[in-house]
């Protein structure tokens, strides 16, 4: 019996404040191999000063379509309090028509390190039942344009009459995936979207959240994709891995790892991944330049024969 197909991403290097380089990203993994390539929408990045630079995750997305051909492109993951929900399914259409149906629609409901952004850029600070039915509604929305209906208006978000011309590429509109760590938000991806992203979630844990996911979107007669991202620190070997993992430790930095260690290590650690349930794995690649390069050649590989 054939393993169903593990797809991989990269998160472009959207903190950088550079634009070229972020193409050259996205350029570079579609010509390695790599299936998508996604962005995080942060106006600075997540616990950082605001002076910090950050590009914006679907203007930058619209640039990425028009250098790529293959990849999938996405943002994983936007709140859904920081733009209009019309505005958002107007924006996601755009880059499906731009990149001929590559647009995935991650959205999520933020955490409290977001609370920066809000108040240095006037965004709602909404409580979290607030930010659940906000989330929820705004899905709703959303999905009801990309359809091409009406949505008829709910406690956060007002009627949206439509419609969205010219409508987006892919039957139905972009998937949506919900990003989250809550069984509950897990249930509500069952329910409404074709998809859920667990944001740095071991492997064990990943299989429960899945089969909740499953279970949840069983009921509903759908189906809904489980898929996984994180930060990575891969190394050519186990002394390389550790010296960049000393590395980062004195810069304070290896909390923030999901996972790290040699290169036939991460292979083991993405089939336990696909054997959990994931669909995709995408990826912050820590550590020096070549890491791309060196997961084409001895990652890609190995879980494609």
């Amino acid at each position: 019996m054939t393993e169903p197909a593990l797809k991989v991403g990269i998160i472009l290097p959207m903190f950088s404040g550079d634009p070229g380089k972020v193409l050259e990203a996205a350029r570079s993994a579609e010509s390695l191999g790599f299936d998508g390539a996604f962005a995080f929408d942060h106006f600075f990045p997540p616990g950082g000063a605001p002076d910090r630079p950050a590009l914006e995750a679907f203007t930058t997305l619209a640039a990425v379509a028009g250098v790529t051909e293959r990849v999938r492109l996405g943002t994983l993951v936007t709140r859904a309090v920081l733009r209009p929900p019309g505005m958002v399914a107007k924006m996601v259409s755009t880059i499906d028509m731009i990149s001929n149906g590559r647009a995935v629609l991650g959205m999520g409901t933020g955490d409290p390190i977001d609370r920066a952004e809000h108040h240095a850029f006037g965004f709602p600070d909404l409580g979290v039942r607030e930010r659940r039915a906000h989330l929820e509604e705004t899905v709703t929305a959303i999905k009801s344009l990309f359809r091409g209906d009406r949505f008829e208006g709910g406690e956060h978000v007002p009627p949206l009459e439509g419609p969205l011309l010219p409508p987006p590429v892919q039957d139905g509109g972009p998937p949506v995936w919900l990003g989250a760590l809550s069984d509950e938000v897990v249930r509500m991806a069952g329910r409404i979207a074709e998809g859920w992203n667990g944001w740095g979630v071991p492997p064990d844990e990943f299989r429960h959240k899945s089969k909740i996911l499953a279970e949840e979107a069983d009921r509903a007669g759908r189906r809904a994709e489980a898929t996984w991202a994180g930060i990575v620190l891969v190394g050519e070997d186990q002394a390389e891995a550790d010296r960049l993992l000393e590395a980062r430790r004195e810069k304070g930095m290896a909390d923030s790892l999901a996972w790290h260690g040699p290169a036939d290590m991460f292979v083991r650690f993405l089939h336990d991944l696909r054997d959990a349930g994931a669909t995709w794995v995408i990826m912050v690649l820590a550590g020096p330049s070549g890491r791309r390069e060196l997961l084409s050649e001895r990652v890609l590989p190995a879980l494609r024969h």
